[in-house]
């Protein structure tokens, strides 16, 4: 699990500087579960091998869960604004296919959440399943939210919410295949292409001929 370090001041339990403290927990958690699975590991684990307080990991996160989703969670935090960068003249499903492939840039054989490819040794399976529905949902409803704002429709009508979700559950396989890939791995963009490309241009269709 790659360190990510954020702005902060002020130090954390073991005086190191709380600028660092985010990134030193996600290192400390992948380390952790590694070591004695995602299960064994509790939240205090992860704070003593970081160095820090127990308040301050809650500091960063809401739950343990959330450190296996903490690169995912970085990069769609800026997913609204690509799905809003298109002109507006361009294709819901245009834009959507944009947006969605944007995404999947940010994602490399060098930049991937380590419980995605070490679920079994880490345990997470179970973890992973359960914390993965709301984040795909809440997904599912920005990319309807985007399909409606171009296509005049209600973003809970049929057509946006059977795209949307389409569209990342596609996007979702890619992503899954691509990382039980292994070390021989490429880039994530054309796995995401191949599987999204065709649900974008089936529900443009859609579209196009109410």
């Amino acid at each position: 699990m790659t360190p990510r370090h954020s702005s902060g001041h002020g130090t954390g339990g073991s005086g190191r500087p709380r600028a660092s403290s985010r990134g030193m927990l996600a290192e400390a958690a992948g380390e952790l579960f590694l070591e004695q699975t995602y299960a064994g590991t509790t939240v205090d684990d992860i704070a003593r091998r970081a160095g820090v307080s127990r308040a301050t990991f809650f500091n960063y996160f809401s739950s343990k869960s959330d450190l296996l989703w903490l690169e995912v969670d970085e990069s769609l935090a800026a997913f609204p604004a690509m799905l809003a960068a298109a002109d507006d003249d361009v294709e819901p499903m245009a834009a959507v296919l944009a947006a969605v492939l944007r995404l999947a840039d940010g994602f490399g054989p060098e930049r991937l959440p380590l419980a995605v490819t070490q679920v079994e040794l880490m345990g997470t399976d179970d973890e992973l399943q359960a914390s993965a529905l709301p984040r795909f949902l809440a997904v599912v409803r920005q990319v309807a939210l985007a399909i409606a704002r171009r296509s005049g429709d209600d973003p809970d009508g049929l057509l946006p919410r059977a795209a949307a979700t389409a569209v990342v559950g596609a996007a979702v396989a890619a992503a899954g295949v691509w990382a039980r890939a292994g070390v021989g791995r490429g880039p994530l963009r054309p796995v995401v292409r191949d599987a999204v490309e065709p649900v974008c241009a089936g529900f443009a269709a859609a579209l196009a001929n109410r």
